[in-house]
């Protein structure tokens, strides 16, 4: 299927790893002209080299920590026309409620929300110029079924489908759309680091692990295993294209059945 990217400008935040690498990819073999991103310059320069090499594709790079400001600022300065906003940037860490501090508070929703919104209120300008834009906010399972594990991750995931729905009223009957996109647990770079430190510490295989975190954790999952990054980027990439077009103010689920409901 041709899902017409081919030359769309497309930014993904956070995209040097992970589901972030997964969604630039999947954009990238569409033709899209994708911006990396990640805070370290030698982790972008090494991302944009894979993306070419993999793809053929033209891959642009930027070095910057989205969650700030002035980073945020320059990234649009340089590249002024983003036709495709995928907000991927995000943090999580498992602490106890109670261990929660107010900074980790304010920096999970930095990063997780704000950074989001601010490089929405920066694009939005040039997409309604152009009454053609995407913009797609990478949220969670965990915004609809707060896990106790990391209460301040899902408070900031529910915020983002808030802002999403928010944003696409915003922009009625315009071309432009704004969805969420909820993976549920999905082997990342980071859940993968996480699993096999589970691993380690236990004296299991991953493959253990993984077993008993869908029997005990996450036991209402369909599927019963992590998805692939690649299996979020594919519901990503069609949401991004003009294919989608009638696809706006949802929350989108990509995980795996974790949520209970049939809505």
């Amino acid at each position: 299927m041709d899902l017409q990217l081919k030359d769309k400008l497309a930014l993904v935040s956070g995209s040097t790893a992970g589901i972030g690498l997964a969604i630039a990819t999947a954009l990238a073999r569409e033709g899209a002209r994708v911006i990396v991103n990640g805070r370290k310059q030698e982790a972008v320069d090494a991302a944009v080299a894979q993306l070419k090499a993999s793809t053929g594709a033209d891959v642009l790079g930027f070095a910057g920590d989205l969650s700030k400001a002035d980073a945020a600022d320059e990234l649009a300065r340089r590249y002024p026309g983003v036709e495709i906003l995928v907000n991927n940037l995000g943090i999580f860490e498992p602490k106890p409620f109670e261990e929660i501090p107010d900074e980790d508070w304010l920096r999970f929703f930095d990063v997780n929300v704000l950074s989001g919104v601010r490089l929405a209120r920066l694009f939005l300008p040039s997409m309604k110029r152009a009454n053609w834009g995407r913009i797609i906010f990478v949220s969670s399972e965990s915004g609809l079924q707060i896990p106790t594990e990391m209460v301040h991750y899902g408070v900031t995931k529910t915020a983002q489908i808030a802002a999403a729905r928010g944003i696409a009223e915003s922009v009625a009957g315009t071309g432009i759309t704004v969805n969420s996109v909820l993976p549920g647990p999905t082997r990342s770079r980071g859940v993968g680091d996480f699993v096999d430190s589970l691993a380690k510490a236990g004296g299991k295989s991953a493959a253990q692990v993984e077993q008993e975190f869908f029997e005990h954790v996450r036991p209402t999952s369909l599927i019963k295993r992590f998805a692939t990054t690649e299996e979020v980027a594919s519901l990503v990439a069609y949401v991004a294209s003009p294919l989608a077009s009638a696809t706006t103010g949802a929350a989108l689920r990509v995980d795996g059945g974790v949520v209970k409901s049939a809505f």
